[in-house]
């Protein structure tokens, strides 16, 4: 199923910048960025190529649309790049967490939080994440018969069980405001990007009020856990007794406090945000593709019988991850990774000057033609494992790639392949009648509105 994409050839001469749209095409492209984010870059991909210029006004966009792209960008040369936008302009928003940190920074939390991430951690997870599977399957279980259930909401509320019980040793369901506060925030996020960070926060606009509300609750939420860990201690082998050692100062100093807030806010964040969004398209496509969702419960009775799933099932569930694979190819959780060229350098024979914006997005990536054959179809069969070596490495980047990497990919897809699993084995999901599921590009690639479905027991 796989497109051999032969490796990009050096260029004869190096050229000034990529071909794009022209200059007077400014305004439509802005109106685009505002409303059709994945519509401007995947028309710009179409029309003019691997490489593109997209100029908004005092901004350049610089696309590359290839994996010898990415693998430059991402991997070979990541410390000539710096997070960039979208990103930077979060940081307004979110302060210096994991997400939006660079360089000295970025690394020590790296650091500090990269053990609780290791694979050999699985096997301690795997009971907290499956008792809280169950507890998602109990309640729609509950729906069935009844009206639609909101099945984005509901996977937002398993996957910050989770995050709270695999790394806070805290239950995050007391905390019912959060997911409201999220959604202020990252709205306050992308109108900072749209904007270019040009209009003031301190303008009372209803976004900004919403968002001062939104920060404030975070930070509620944030000082609550963050108290209750210094009072509960519990031995220091839980995320927030690393970041509360990693200061090194006390914690209630302001420096200290503020550097807290912001690592916390952005892993409760990433953590919960990225595996709630691919379950979500999870649910909406095998719900339009009957076969695979049989083979799915074939495979989890076949597996699981009817006891609760492990990590050593993990391999044993083949399809079940192949499904997800494919998920998210075609709706990457993280669409868009967008870097800031710290010096000049050369992309697929195009200069990129120094503190220009470069985007490599995997929404588009993912479906390249030249990699992936009928690439808007759904066809979880590309990542058989027969499939996986003809395919490019860097034309699937759905964690990213290089050093920044998603340190917790490795729990996150074995949430996502316990929930599938558990749900497809017993209850049927179906959405309703002529509601389209639309992509929304925030943070991450979320379903617009939500997603209603009703609930069916088998």
């Amino acid at each position: 199923m796989v497109v051999h994409l032969p490796p990009r050839a050096a260029p004869a001469r190096v050229r000034a910048a990529p071909p794009g749209p022209p200059l007077w095409a400014g305004p439509a492209l802005f109106r685009q960025l505002v409303s059709d984010r994945l519509g401007m870059l995947s028309g710009a991909v179409s029309r003019y190529g691997d490489a593109v210029r997209l100029t908004i006004g005092p901004k350049s966009l610089y696309l590359f649309n290839h994996p010898d792209h990415a693998k430059h960008v991402l991997a070979d040369n990541n410390a000539g790049y710096r997070k960039g936008l979208g990103l930077a302009e979060a940081r307004r928003v979110l302060g210096d967490g994991l997400l939006t940190s660079h360089g000295q920074v970025w690394r020590d939390q790296r650091r500090s939080i990269q053990p609780l991430f290791q694979n050999k951690r699985l096997a301690g997870q795997d009971t907290a994440v499956a008792e809280e599977t169950g507890r998602l399957v109990a309640r729609l279980r509950a729906h069935a018969g009844r009206g639609p259930v909101d099945v984005a909401h509901e996977m937002t509320a398993l996957t910050l069980g989770v995050l709270g019980r695999t790394l806070l040793e805290a239950d995050l369901g007391a905390y019912e405001s959060i997911g409201h506060a999220f959604e202020g925030v990252q709205d306050q996020a992308m109108f900072e990007m749209v904007t270019l960070g040009a209009v003031p926060l301190w303008l009372p606009l209803p976004l900004h009020l919403r968002f001062r509300r939104s920060r404030r609750e975070l930070h509620r939420i944030a000082d609550a856990l963050i108290a209750h860990r210094i009072e509960h201690p519990t031995g220091g082998d839980d995320l927030l007794s690393r970041l509360i050692a990693s200061t090194g100062q006390d914690p209630g100093e302001p420096a200290a406090r503020d550097r807290l807030r912001a690592e916390l806010i952005t892993i409760l964040l990433a953590g919960h945000e990225t595996t709630a969004s691919t379950l979500s398209w999870a649910f909406h496509l095998i719900d339009r593709h009957p076969g695979v969702r049989e083979r799915l419960r074939e495979e989890a009775v076949s597996v699981l019988g009817d006891r609760p799933p492990t990590v050593a099932d993990l391999p044993r569930l083949t399809y079940t991850t192949m499904v997800l694979e494919e998920v998210m190819r075609l709706y990457p959780p993280v669409w868009a990774l967008t870097r800031v060229a710290v010096t000049g350098d050369e992309v697929g024979g195009y200069r990129v000057p120094a503190g220009a914006d470069v985007l490599i997005s995997p929404y588009t990536l993912h479906r390249h033609p030249g990699c992936w054959r009928e690439p808007e179809r759904f066809d979880p069969e590309r990542f058989a494992p027969e499939a996986r070596s003809d395919r490019p490495r860097y034309a699937y980047i759905p964690f990213g790639a290089g050093p920044r990497f998603c340190v917790g990919s490795h729990l996150g897809m074995m949430e996502a392949v316990f929930v599938l699993a558990s749900v497809a084995r017993e209850l049927r999901l179906t959405g309703l009648p002529g509601r389209q599921a639309v992509p929304e590009a925030m943070l991450s690639l979320r379903v617009r509105g939500g997603l209603p479905m009703t609930v069916s027991l088998l």
